[in-house]
C-alpha cells in the first residue's frame, strides 16, 4: 500500500517532488490516469499523480483532484503538490483533498499545513510572504504570467481567493523557538488551514517534528501542502516507510576533524536522523564503537556513523601558544581504528552503501574490506565520487567519498541521500545479486576502476584542521 499519496498539478514538479522521497528510501512513482492510480496505489511507496491542473478552471481542478484522492484509496499521508510561486488552483485543490478525506473519514480531524517554502530553490514564506530569492512574488515574473499571473505575495491570501476554509499563520519567530513551540502554537489555533513561514530546511524540518507529535497525541490527521520538501519531511518524521523489510542502513566512516565536516554532519542529524558515535582520538576503541553502532542499529538509524572526536579548545584566558602536530603514531592508530570499525559494522550489519570522507580513510576502508577498488559512477558534486567496490567479498556495496573540505553545508547529506536513492533502485530493479553481499557476484564497472591500496594502510600525515586524513 502506498504510503504517501502526492497530487501535483504539473509533470515537471511532480517528478521532482517523487525524487525527494527516494532519498527516504521509499519507492516512488508518477503517473497520470486514474486507472493508473487504481494499478500502483498497492504497488509503491508513494504515488506521484499529475493531474496537469494548473491551468484548468477551478470547478474542473477540484472535481480532477478530489476523484484522485478517492480512487487511491487509504493512504497515510496526503500531499498536495503546489507550483513554488503558487501559481494554478491551490486552494481549490486543497478543499478537493480534504472534502474527499472528510467523506471517508467523517469524525477524522483533517487539518492543513501550508508550507510552500523550498529554500534549496529559493523560496522562502517570511511574516506569510512567498518570496522569490527574497522578493515578494507580485513583484516577480509571476506576477505577468499569461495563463496565471500570483495577484498576492501573501500565502493566505491566494489560498483566501479560492479556499472555503480559514487560515492562519505561524510566523517564523514561533518557528525558531522551536517544535514544542510550534506544536503549542497548532494545537491553539482552530484554522483549517495553517500557513507555516520558513527559510531555511531546518525550519522544515521543526514543523514537520511538530506536526507528527501532534499526529500522535491527538490524532489529528495533516494533509502538507507544499512545493516539495515539507512533505518529505513530514513523511520521514512520521515514521513512514516502505512495506516490507525495513531499508538496510546506510555505513559512514568520517575521519576529517574540521569545524565544516562537523557542520555537515549536524545537518545529517537533522534531515536523516544520522546518528554519529565519536572516536576518542586519545584512545581509540573499536569495540566501543560498534558497541554503539548496534544500539543505534537496534533502534533503526538510517545513517549510522563513526567520527572522530575533535580535542578540546582550551578558553580564551588558558589558551597556549600551539604546540607540534599531532603525533603520526596517533593518527595511524586512528586510521586503523576507523577502517577495522568499517570491516565489522559491514559484516555485522549489512549495509545499503558505505560513504567514507578523507581520501586516507576511503583508501584504509576500500583496503580493510578486500576490494581491488571501486568503479566511478558519477560525481555527486565537485570532488564527491559515487560508485560501487569491485573485487572482494563485498564487490557491488555501493560507496561514496569526499573529501573532508569538500562542499557546503549540505555536502554530506547530498552523499547520504545520493546512497539511498541508489539502495531503493537497486532494491525494486530487476533481480541481481544483492550489492554488499559476500560473495557477490561481480556487477559490471560503469567506470573507472581506481587503483588498489594494498597491505596495511600506511602511516597517514597527522590530522589538523587544515588538512585532515
Amino acid at each position: 500500500m502506498a504510503q504517501v499519496l502526492v497530487i501535483g498539478d504539473d509533470l515537471t514538479g511532480s517528478n521532482a517532488t517523487g525524487a525527494l522521497y527516494t532519498r527516504l528510501g521509499l519507492r516512488a512513482i508518477t503517473v497520470g490516469a486514474l486507472a493508473q492510480v487504481r494499478r500502483y496505489a498497492h504497488q509503491v511507496d508513494v504515488l506521484v499523480v499529475n493531474t496537469a491542473s494548473r491551468h484548468w478552471a477551478p470547478s474542473r481542478a477540484y472535481a480532477a483532484v478530489k476523484a484522485v484522492v478517492e480512487t487511491a484509496g487509504e493512504v497515510p499521508l496526503v500531499v498536495k503538490r503546489v507550483d513554488t510561486t503558487l501559481r494554478g488552483n491551490p486552494g481549490r485543490e486543497i478543499d478537493a483533498v480534504v472534502d474527499a478525506l472528510t467523506v471517508r473519514a467523517p469524525s477524522a480531524r483533517v487539518r492543513v499545513l501550508a508550507v510552500p517554502a523550498f529554500p534549496d530553490a529559493g523560496r522562502t514564506t517570511v511574516g506569510g510572504l512567498h518570496l522569490v530569492d527574497s522578493v515578494p512574488l507580485t513583484r516577480t515574473a509571476v506576477a505577468r504570467d499569461p495563463f496565471d499571473p500570483v495577484r498576492h505575495s501573501r500565502v493566505a491570501d491566494v489560498l483566501g481567493t479560492q479556499t472555503r476554509r480559514s487560515t492562519a499563520e505561524l510566523t517564523l519567530d514561533v518557528v525558531e523557538r522551536g517544535p514544542d513551540a510550534v506544536a503549542a502554537a497548532l494545537s491553539e489555533s482552530r484554522a483549517a488551514i495553517v500557513v507555516c513561514d520558513a527559510t531555511e530546511n531546518a525550519h522544515l524540518r521543526t514543523v514537520a517534528v511538530a506536526a507528527a507529535r501532534l499526529a500522535a497525541q491527538d490524532g489529528v490527521r495533516w494533509v502538507a501542502m507544499d512545493s516539495g520538501p515539507f512533505g518529505a519531511a513530514l513523511a520521514a518524521e512520521l515514521g513512514l516507510r516502505p512495506e516490507g523489510a525495513a531499508p538496510a542502513p546506510i555505513l559512514a566512516i568520517v575521519g576529517s576533524v574540521t569545524d565544516r565536516t562537523r557542520d555537515q554532519l549536524a545537518r545529517t542529524e537533522t534531515a536523516l536522523g544520522a546518528r554519529w558515535v565519536d572516536l576518542d582520538p586519545t584512545h581509540p576503541d573499536p569495540d566501543r564503537l560498534m558497541g554503539a553502532l548496534r544500539t543505534a542499529a537496534q533502534e533503526g538509524a538510517a545513517v549510522l556513523g563513526v567520527r572522530v572526536a575533535p580535542e578540546p579548545r582550551p578558553s580564551p584566558a588558558t589558551e597556549a601558544p600551539a604546540g607540534p602536530d599531532p603525533d603520526p603514531d596517533t593518527a595511524a592508530r586512528i586510521l586503523r581504528c576507523l577502517a577495522d570499525v568499517a570491516r565489522r559494522a559491514v559484516a555485522e550489519f549489512r549495509p545499503g552503501g558505505l560513504y567514507a570522507s578523507g581520501g586516507d580513510v576511503a583508501a584504509a576502508v576500500t583496503s580493510a574490506l578486500g576490494a581491488d577498488g571501486f568503479a566511478i559512477e558519477t560525481e555527486v558534486l565537485p570532488l564527491a565520487i559515487a560508485g560501487h567496490l569491485v573485487g572482494g567479498p563485498y564487490d557491488g556495496l555501493l560507496f561514496a567519498t569526499k573529501g573532508g573540505l569538500i562542499g557546503g553545508p549540505d555536502a554530506a547529506r547530498d552523499c547520504l541521500e545520493h546512497l539511498r536513492a541508489a539502495c531503493t533502485r537497486i532494491a525494486h530493479s530487476a533481480p541481481h545479486p544483492s550489492a554488499g553481499h559476500p560473495k557477490a557476484s561481480p556487477r559490471p564497472t560503469r567506470g573507472p576502476t581506481l587503483s588498489p591500496t594494498e597491505g596495511p594502510p600506511q602511516t597517514p600525515p597527522p590530522p589538523s584542521r587544515e588538512a585532515t586524513p
